[in-house]
């Protein structure tokens, strides 16, 4: 007994002596942490205490929007004698981060709220080292950082997912945040201001922290509070969290990354601002985008519409052939107007031949102009670029007449012309006019589909045959595009006038899905499918499409008489027209009568079935095809009544040393 306790006294003083040493060891790791935490706060003068003395200046960039925005930045840093190194992540040692005194990160969010791929192993070390508890929180404690984010708040909750990221996790392991994370929001059409302001406040900032000959002295940088955002109201991203999603009140316009910005904040809404908010309603066209699209040739209509003059239409003013509308269809290309009642998509396709300098958004919140003025603003503003074309060698005297008179519109200059609430009534007014209607939906919108009055002819962009596909081509904004997608093709087959699958194809990335796409035409059962190559518009910073994506016509030939072959007569290939690239497959049973094609469409016929109020579908103005628009005709789909003409090529030669 006597042993038991001396045990139970010697085990109660070596409990004792566990935990007072215990105590001791903590205390003396909270006071290191305390004397850290001061010397960051409070720092002491001398610089030799950052291992670097040139920052680092980051930029996390796909398109090129962030790395142009960060040379920007560097060459302002430069010129206000502070010295920085441009760095790309791919080409930088994560590890190395512990060792800097000050890091710069311009980043753009790409695909679901992740980084540009080639920041993927960046973006991942920062993500595992922040949640790793073997790293420790103070990884980053010599470090001093500032993140500008680009993004677009039309994505929702992974609005700049990617430089918030950055932020949090360089805060988790100790960095010290200079500034609040800089957002540009391509939503109102100012990321080039609202990123100026940034960067003058980083210099300001920095500023106290310059020593000589350039380099950086961490010690004297003024560190502003988080409670403050880019324009000094109080940041709420709890709030924006809900706001920005599908149900919530949500911003939606969007411009192209280069050419947009920071939108109002919820507070300021109500206000006038210089992005064109009037009352609450905000204008969807914004200086930027207007001169943007105005540089392209587009006149742009109220503050949401536009028209631009077609090639095909000053082609066959001067009598050198016509559009594939013309050889499909019987359009007098002449007298065709291309314009369009909402500039706004749905989509950033990777092939968009606008190079995005138009709005993108998920829903109408923009002010909303009558659709009788958009019409005569659209008329006059094409019969006067049509005016413009007298004088032109070899412009017709009786095309250019006619052209005045415009009798045909195309409804897909660019956007998503169904987006537009009044777009029945617009559709009404044209054909009071007797001007038929051609209009082009991205099939986001089935139920716009469903409502939409009875129009000369309806087309769907089939841009892909799967859903991953189809995520990668046209990078729509929803959540739910498949679905959407899908629906809008059921919808379409309940319309009973014409209806068009329209495929683009594009090599290397959607022309072999020949099987996908034959299983979507039993969905929407459409009357005709249009097969056109991609159109190549040039470099862009938002497509990384080459010469190489684009098919010949004889690949663009074989999968159209593949797709036919596959649904064993119930299609066959009518028409196509060389020029153009493009092919036209027709449903036999409607169209083909006693051996002859039926694709033109009698104009007249369907301006008096429209007035006439009664139900009417796609055969009560029908019309034939001539021999020289038929699939194999030696005319290629070219109009023989017009005159060729061939280009002279004269590009330089390659260089063969």
């Amino acid at each position: 007994m006597r042993i038991f306790e001396t045990y139970n006294s010697h085990s109660a003083r070596f409990t004792l002596l566990a935990l007072l040493s215990a105590s001791t060891l903590y205390c003396f790791y909270k006071s290191l942490r305390l004397k850290r935490h001061a010397a960051l706060l409070f720092p002491a003068s001398n610089p030799s205490s950052f291992s670097s003395p040139r920052g680092k200046l980051f930029f996390v960039s796909q398109t090129g929007t962030s790395e142009i925005l960060a040379r920007r930045l560097l060459r302002l840093l430069t010129s206000s004698g502070i010295s920085f190194d441009l760095v790309h992540p791919k080409d930088y040692e994560p590890e190395d981060l512990s060792k800097e005194a000050l890091v710069l990160i311009v980043a753009s969010t790409w695909e679901d709220g992740n980084p540009p791929p080639d920041s993927g192993f960046f973006s991942n070390w920062l993500a595992e080292s922040a949640d790793d508890f073997r790293v420790g929180s103070m990884l980053l404690s010599r470090c001093k950082f500032a993140v500008f984010g680009v993004g677009s708040r039309s994505y929702g909750a992974t609005f700049n997912a990617v430089a918030r990221g950055f932020s949090e996790r360089m805060r988790k392991l100790g960095g010290l945040q200079v500034l609040p994370v800089g957002e540009g929001d391509v939503d109102a059409g100012d990321l080039d201001e609202v990123f100026d302001v940034w960067s003058w406040k980083l210099i300001s900032v920095l500023k106290g922290g310059c020593v000589e000959n350039g380099d950086f002295d961490g010690s004297k940088v003024v560190v502003e509070s988080d409670a403050e955002t880019n324009d000094g109201s109080e940041e709420d991203y709890g709030d924006d969290s809900d706001a920005d999603g599908e149900n919530g009140a949500e911003t939606t316009i969007v411009d192209l990354e280069d050419i947009a910005g920071k939108g109002p904040s919820r507070k300021t809404r109500t206000m006038t601002t210089s992005n064109g908010t009037i009352n609450g309603e905000k204008e969807m066209v914004t200086p930027v985008i207007r001169a943007n699209l105005e540089k392209q040739g587009y006149k742009i209509i109220g503050s949401h519409s536009g028209v631009k003059l077609c090639r095909w239409t000053k082609s066959q003013l001067r009598g050198r052939g016509g559009c594939y509308k013309h050889s499909f269809y019987g359009i007098e290309s002449h007298r065709c107007m291309e314009a369009t009642p909402s500039l706004a998509c749905a989509n950033k396709c990777v092939f968009c031949w606008r190079h995005h300098t138009n709005p993108v958004g998920k829903s109408w919140r923009w002010k909303m102009d009558d659709p009788i003025e958009i019409v005569n603003s659209a008329i006059d503003l094409h019969t006067k670029m049509i005016r413009q074309m007298k004088g032109v060698p070899g412009v017709k005297e009786e095309q250019l007449s006619e052209g005045l008179s415009p009798r045909h519109c195309a409804l897909s200059l660019v956007g998503e012309p169904i987006m537009y609430p009044e777009i029945n009534s617009l559709i009404d007014e044209l054909h009071r006019r007797r001007i038929s209607t051609f209009l082009v939906t991205n099939a986001q919108f089935p139920e716009k589909i469903k409502e939409l009055k009875p129009i000369t002819q309806l087309y769907v962009s089939v841009d892909a045959a799967t859903k991953d596909s189809l995520k990668a081509i046209d990078r729509p904004l929803y959540g739910d595009f498949w679905e959407r997608f899908l629906d809008s093709l059921k919808a379409l087959r309940e319309k009973q006038q014409r209806t068009v699958y329209r495929l683009t194809l594009v090599k290397g990335w959607n022309a072999e899905d020949i099987d996908a796409y034959f299983d979507l035409f039993s969905v929407g059962k459409p009357d005709f499918v249009e097969i056109k190559g991609v159109t190549y518009c040039g470099s862009s910073a938002t497509s990384k499409l080459t010469m190489e994506n684009v098919p010949w016509h004889s690949d663009v030939k074989a999968f159209s008489e593949t797709l036919a072959l596959k649904s064993k007569g119930e299609y066959e290939v009518a028409c196509e027209h060389v020029h153009s690239c493009c092919v036209l497959l027709a449903k036999t049973e409607k169209f083909k009568v006693d051996n002859q094609w039926f694709t033109w469409i009698d104009y007249e016929k369907f301006h008096d079935l429209v007035a006439s109020g009664r139900p009417f579908t796609s055969k009560d103005y029908m019309a034939a095809t001539p021999s020289w628009a038929v699939y194999g005709a030696e005319e290629g789909g070219f109009d023989p009544v017009q005159s060729r003409y061939r280009k002279e090529r004269r590009h330089r030669p390659k260089n063969t040393d």
